[in-house]
């Protein structure tokens, strides 16, 4: 919307939060709830400009939305949200259209919503649109005074609030859209004589009414959207009221979540339709799961990509991979940054790859390390192998090429190369390259002493 800007204020530290983070940075879904607002502002309602307000911890905010729609203003002095919002007027100079103000830490409002909140300003002919919400429990709230008819005439913070005033139910949601050259000509009107000795936002709608302006009050249906998120117990609840929603969508599109109470998964993974998710699985980052998967219970997957048909089997902890379709992980696997799983591959219980590839059809399923390797196709690596790849200072590569047979046991100290379909023997220590289609046997001569037994206890 060309004649829309957005406004988001996002100086605050937070401080009921009791975190050394910036409140808007705490992450809800995965992602910071700033994400959200601007998600809103940026790709819901198309605004034409969205500017971002920010004080506390500015540069850490600023680092993480880079994008080229965002424009940041720094407030300074924290001293009310009618400054936050004024600091903004030279990037809004000449501006005709209407100005919408969001919340940082109001992060469940939706884009529907929003639209028909628009609408709703632009229907009524007010200078000046208020969305409100009616709670059970007003408390911390600014409340709405109403006149006949149903228009504003002011709006009282709690702390300046009247008995009478108190008991209203009907509080200010924070949220508004206002005429572009009425807001600044209004802010600047506005004083700190008020119990907190700030420039209150909310006195605009006063001075409307004074000089005989329209001052509307939308009220949401669902107060739920317009929740602020001031303690660590509030960022709970939206966190729960935003999973249960994209669960819900999940389940919609054809994923099986076998239980959305115990299911935890990020806003950016996707998941593919037909695959079903066990209990108590965390699926973060940017992880992208096929179609026709299973990952049982127990298990987290993070910023990684796995294709079509793979099994990821109970207590496995996969990050920064990727695996192809057909493949088979755990139980009891890690699989850790840099790992490619090939097609059907399969990586067994209380296996650990770390920056290897695993060769299709390749098999190592019990008890091993492989870390810096690379394995070919239709590998055999046995339990107990390990490859030694740290020498203390520099890590070293391992090949294993195509159709090796790897024996339990094994130590193949890197570098080292392991030519195609050559055999290592069980438990041998391999230092040297092994050529093709070769038997490797590295063991020291047993020795048997008969009567062990007889003549210990004789000693004794």
């Amino acid at each position: 919307m060309e004649d829309l800007s957005t406004i988001i204020l996002a100086a605050g530290k937070g401080t009921r939060m009791k975190s050394d983070l910036v409140k808007v940075l705490h992450p809800l879904l995965g992602v910071p709830m700033l994400s959200y607002p601007i998600d809103l502002s940026l790709n819901g309602i198309n605004s034409g400009k969205t500017i971002v307000v920010v004080g506390y911890q500015g540069e850490k905010i600023r680092a993480h939305f880079i994008d080229d729609r965002l424009t940041f203003v720094d407030q300074g002095d924290p001293i009310g949200t009618g400054h936050a919002v004024l600091c903004t007027e030279d990037h809004l100079k000449g501006f005709k259209g209407r100005v919408l103000i969001l919340c940082g830490d109001v992060p469940l409002l939706k884009r529907d919503t929003v639209r028909r909140f628009i609408d709703a300003h632009k229907s009524s002919g007010s200078t000046i649109t208020v969305m409100t919400a009616i709670l059970e429990d007003p408390a911390g709230y600014g409340r709405i005074v109403r006149m006949d008819g149903g228009l504003i005439r002011r709006i009282v913070e709690e702390k300046d609030a009247s008995p009478p005033e108190m008991a209203i139910r009907e509080v200010n949601a924070g949220i508004y859209c206002v005429d572009s050259p009425f807001l600044f000509e209004a802010l600047r009107r506005v004083s700190t004589d008020n119990a907190q000795g700030e420039y209150y936002l909310t006195d605009i709608v006063a001075i409307a009414n004074q000089q005989g302006k329209r001052a509307y009050g939308f009220a949401v249906e669902d107060p739920t959207e317009v929740m602020g998120i001031n303690t660590r117990v509030d960022l709970a609840k939206a966190d729960e009221i935003l999973r249960n929603e994209l669960l819900t969508q999940m389940m919609l599109d054809g994923v099986t979540i076998v239980d959305p109470k115990t299911t935890y998964i990020d806003k950016t993974v996707r998941v593919g339709r037909d695959t079903t998710i066990y209990p108590n699985c965390y699926l973060q980052g940017e992880t992208i799961i096929g179609e026709r998967c299973i990952v049982e219970p127990n298990s987290q997957i993070t910023d990684s990509k796995i294709s079509g048909d793979v099994v990821i089997k109970t207590s496995s902890v996969i990050a920064e991979s990727t695996i192809e379709d057909g493949a088979s992980i755990g139980p009891f696997a890690r699989l850790r940054p840099g790992t490619v799983v090939k097609r059907t591959a399969r990586i067994g219980n209380f296996v650990e790859v770390k920056k290897s590839v695993i060769g299709e059809g390749s098999k190592a399923n019990h008890l091993t390390y492989l870390g810096d390797t690379t394995v070919g196709k239709g590998v055999n690596v046995g339990a107990g192998t390990i490859t030694c790849n740290y020498d203390g200072k520099k890590k070293h590569p391992t090949v294993i090429e195509d159709d090796v047979f790897v024996g339990s046991n094994v130590e193949l100290v890197a570098p080292v190369t392991v030519k195609k379909g050559s055999t290592i023997g069980a438990g041998s220590t391999i230092t040297k390259d092994v050529p093709e289609d070769a038997l490797a046997i590295s063991r020291s001569k047993q020795k048997t002493i008969r009567g062990w037994k007889q003549r210990k206890a004789t000693r004794k």
